[in-house]
């Protein structure tokens, strides 16, 4: 999902480039004005509860703000991310969308702030108040929404720009001309997002193979702990001489070794595309870890390529690889083969589930030439690519 905060003083015309954004980039229009009316004229349990607090004078509460925010994002799974006009007003509710889009596996890519001039927007909302004939919005109201504005809500500014992703463009001119300098600013967040992929299969379903093909033509970073773990062991590394005896009965090395090759390999390729893991997560923990490495560096899993491949065809692969010059160790004996097997389907296959709510599995038949394979997987690196950005 793409994430946008559209931010500004009232009068900034929000709404208005909110429109043209949400058409471009088929993403979810959140504004909570809009969509505590939209609960109140449906009668839902949240919308009676906003109409109370509403009827009485009072805020609508951050509690109740929430949910509807919530029920909307899960009500739209067509779109491409969402667009939120108006939110966070300020900090607390800044930390609140933190907390909600960590719930829905996401993060806010970037908050755009329209800057136009105080009397530009003085002059804006008393002629859409002559327009629209709201007597209530008089200079003096006005100067006291300007106001509130500046006390609660500009420390958003400082939360957002901490975090590297606030980005302020000029407010002021014609519509096209405004949409352009926010588009722009979409346009480049959009490239510095890193598509990270990880290979999944059985040993002999061939991820070695073809996870360097792909990460070569989409231009992405290739990590194999088992690669990186092998170059360890032949400089006779501290971790090289820890992890040996693991690597050579077929076993699944201990986390803390797997996690420090990868962030260094992450860490030394700080302009990357993105980067394509194979051999890692091989367990449900790996899989939190992973994901707590990435979300570390603003960052997720784009895509899981399931490559399937039954457990027959994998000893006969295996075994014939035993005799060559790509052999490895634990290709010799049928026995490690076998017990590399069993860790597959005991503790990798239910790896599968932890990312099966995300939908950024893909299925593909692991039978055929390589260039075959080859090509469908590179068929669903392309829908992924376009799904991530």
């Amino acid at each position: 999902m793409f994430n946008i905060a559209l931010f500004g003083p009232p009068g900034a015309g929000k709404g208005t480039q909110s429109k043209k954004v949400i058409e471009k980039y088929n993403l979810t229009y959140i504004s909570t004005g809009d969509i505590l009316r939209e609960e109140i004229a449906e009668g839902s349990e949240l919308g009676l509860q906003a109409k109370g607090v509403i009827e009485r004078g009072g805020l609508v509460s951050d509690e109740i703000i929430v949910q509807i925010i919530e029920k909307k994002i899960k009500t739209n799974t067509d779109s491409n991310g969402i667009l939120f006009d108006g939110f966070p007003r300020t900090v607390v509710q800044a930390y609140i969308l933190e907390g909600l889009l960590l719930k829905l596996n996401t993060s806010l890519n970037c908050m755009v702030r329209l800057e136009v001039p105080k009397d530009e927007l003085m002059k804006r909302m008393l002629e859409r108040a002559k327009k629209e004939k709201r007597a209530d919005d008089t200079h003096d109201v006005i100067q006291n929404r300007l106001t509130e504005y500046k006390n609660k809500t500009i420390p958003v500014v400082d939360f957002y720009r901490e975090k590297n992703i606030y980005y302020a463009i000029d407010g002021f001119g014609s519509l096209d001309e405004v949409f352009n300098r926010i588009q722009n600013v979409v346009e480049n967040t959009l490239k510095k997002e890193w598509l990270n992929v990880v290979l999944y299969g059985p040993p002999g379903s061939g991820k070695g193979t073809q996870g360097r093909m792909l990460a070569e033509k989409f231009n992405l970073v290739y990590i194999s702990t088992g690669s990186l773990l092998r170059k360890e062991i032949k400089k006779e590394s501290e971790i090289g001489k820890k992890v040996e005896g693991y690597m050579k009965k077929g076993d699944i090395v201990p986390d803390e070794f797997a996690i420090k090759l990868i962030e260094k390999q992450i860490k030394a390729n700080p302009n990357a595309s993105g980067f394509f893991f194979k051999g890692f997560p091989r367990t449900i923990v790996q899989a939190y870890i992973l994901d707590g490495l990435l979300r570390k560096l603003n960052s997720s899993v784009s895509a899981v390529f399931n490559l399937n491949v039954s457990t027959l065809e994998s000893i006969k692969r295996l075994s014939a690889r035993a005799k060559t010059k790509y052999k490895r160790n634990y290709d010799i004996d049928t026995e490690i083969i076998i017990n590399r097997l069993e860790n597959f389907e005991q503790k990798t296959k239910p790896v599968l589930n932890y990312y099966k709510n995300n939908n950024i599995i893909y299925n593909i038949d692991g039978i055929g030439s390589e260039k075959e394979v080859s090509k469908k997987l590179s068929d669903s690196l392309k829908d992924a690519l376009k799904n991530a950005r």
